[in-house]
């Protein structure tokens, strides 16, 4: 190991973060096994798709899927089928930002808008946590620079 990579390891001993579907059958415990000790934590599930609804006009609703990342992350993203493309176009009037992405890229971004907006409000360090999970996700994703335009 040089001396560089000895004073700074952690730049070389990078970790992917990978992210995995959560099987249908274990949707039911999703939010509270992972969001049980967040205040006001049923309320996340109804706003995400508020976000996606304001920021998207393509948006049709449908079914979510839930993913689980490595580094103990986790979020929501739409499902693609019944929509009109692959794309998906978000605008964010609150910062004048648009970008296009894919469905995941999309739910990564509502998520994060959403899990920092929750966190602003309750206070609350294990949200705060979820937020930097999923931000780390994030900056690694193929859409990143479209999820931060959308999130910035």
């Amino acid at each position: 190991m040089t001396e560089q990579n000895a004073l700074f390891p952690e730049i070389t001993e990078q970790t992917t973060i990978t992210a995995s579907r959560l099987p249908d059958e274990r949707r039911i415990t999703f939010w509270p096994q992972y969001f049980g000790t967040v205040p006001q934590w049923i309320l996340l599930e109804p706003r995400l798709f508020a976000w996606m609804d304001r920021l998207c006009e393509d948006y049709c609703g449908g079914i979510w899927q839930f993913y689980t990342l490595s580094n103990g992350g986790v979020f929501m993203a739409p499902e693609t089928e019944g929509c009109s493309s692959e794309k998906w176009h978000l605008f964010n009037s609150m910062n004048g930002n648009g970008a296009d992405m894919s469905a995941e890229a999309a739910g990564i971004a509502v998520c994060l808008l959403e899990y920092s907006h929750h966190a602003c409000r309750t206070g609350c360090d294990v949200m705060t946590a979820h937020y930097y999970r999923l931000r780390d996700y994030a900056l690694t994703h193929p859409d990143c620079h479209a999820i931060m335009r959308i999130i910035d």
